[in-house]
């Protein structure tokens, strides 16, 4: 099977070059939105903001793929008397991870300042517990790149509470297929999805089931897939990235089949399906477990839908920081959801 690889990274940069944190997802829908139109994908948004493409198949039953484009961020909490801001954290990642990094702080007028998070005691020549002190959301702050000594002083900028916070994504791509950059969880993802799609439409293929492209907007708060699913959705399956640490098998270069994580097992009949694609096509793909994860379709079944569930995605490094991913995880995550889509008939 043929993929355009340098259709899907260009994309994709696009895509992270986007801002996207949770709450704040609306420039992302609107980019993959349009790349939808581009392809001939049919499409439609839901009340709380999400993104729903559609291909029609014979039958109403359908097969559901879901990706999140939120990602990880920061929220101005607290103007300081020194004229930096405090800070509260837009999904789960370690504050560690974040220290030092350049970002945009958007006002409620769409004004534009740049950044940069900082421990309160950073410089090593002056403070002694640079090094020792745990980080906490009490000394990190963002430092603002305006003569700004005063709380009053940041005012003036426009810049209140409640305004969000963009940690840039730092988008390398290499001519070797590594792909390292900030939420690589989930917008690689959403390439994949849209390879899937493409596939399709470009082929003039029209699948034994309808399938749905679910671009969720909250996942990494937990509810992104609570409501608004298609109607008929018989198979859901999360595009998600793939963890990888020392006790894991995922990899960078594979798709991976995660049977269980955090919510419990996922669909057994499900498993099998995709584990039988992965083998007939000979693709590179891991099974794996992730304990501290969850995803759109753990969600969607503490909300009640009455589906069954998998979860497949690229192996991404260092998951919730500097990530880093390669085009071949994601073509084999393509692959391993058309042939899903071409097995259930």
């Amino acid at each position: 099977m043929k993929i355009n690889n340098d259709y899907l990274t260009d994309f994709l940069k696009n895509l992270l070059q986007t801002p996207s944190p949770t709450g704040d997802t609306e420039k992302a829908i609107k980019l993959v939105e349009e790349e939808f139109n581009k392809i001939g994908l049919k499409n439609y948004k839901t009340i709380k903001g999400a993104l729903i493409g559609t291909i029609p198949g014979k039958k109403k039953e359908a097969i559901t793929f879901s990706g999140h484009v939120d990602t990880l961020g920061l929220m101005v909490k607290e103007i300081k008397s020194n004229g930096r801001l405090k800070v509260t954290k837009l999904g789960g990642y370690s504050l560690s991870t974040i220290e030092g990094n350049y970002v945009k702080i958007i006002t409620s007028e769409n004004k534009e300042y740049s950044g940069t998070v900082m421990f309160e005691h950073q410089s090593v020549h002056v403070y002694d517990d640079v090094n020792s002190a745990e980080r906490t959301l009490n000394n990190i702050e963002i430092r603002i790149d305006e003569l700004v000594k005063s709380k009053e002083d940041v005012e003036k900028l426009g810049i209140q509470v409640g305004d969000f916070i963009y940690l840039n994504p730092n988008v390398e791509i290499f001519e070797n297929g590594f792909i390292k950059s900030r939420h690589l969880d989930d917008k690689a993802g959403i390439a994949a999805m849209l390879g899937i799609a493409n596939y399709f439409i470009e082929n003039k293929i029209t699948p034994e089931y309808t399938v749905n492209f679910f671009v969720s907007n909250y996942e990494e708060v937990g509810h992104g897939s609570s409501a608004g699913l298609p109607e008929n959705t018989e198979y859901f399956i999360a595009v998600d990235m793939a963890a990888i640490g020392d006790t894991q098998t995922s990899e960078e270069t594979s798709t991976t089949i995660c049977v269980k994580d955090g919510s419990g097992p996922y669909d057994l009949e499900t498993r099998r399906i995709l584990e039988q694609v992965a083998k007939e096509r000979k693709l590179d793909y891991k099974i794996d477990i992730y304990i501290n994860y969850g995803s759109d379709a753990s969600a969607a079944l503490r909300a009640g839908y009455d589906f069954k569930v998998g979860l497949i995605g690229p192996g991404v490094d260092a998951s919730h920081a500097f990530e880093r991913t390669h085009i071949k995880g994601i073509t084999n995550t393509i692959e391993l959801g058309i042939g899903f889509v071409e097995k259930i008939k």
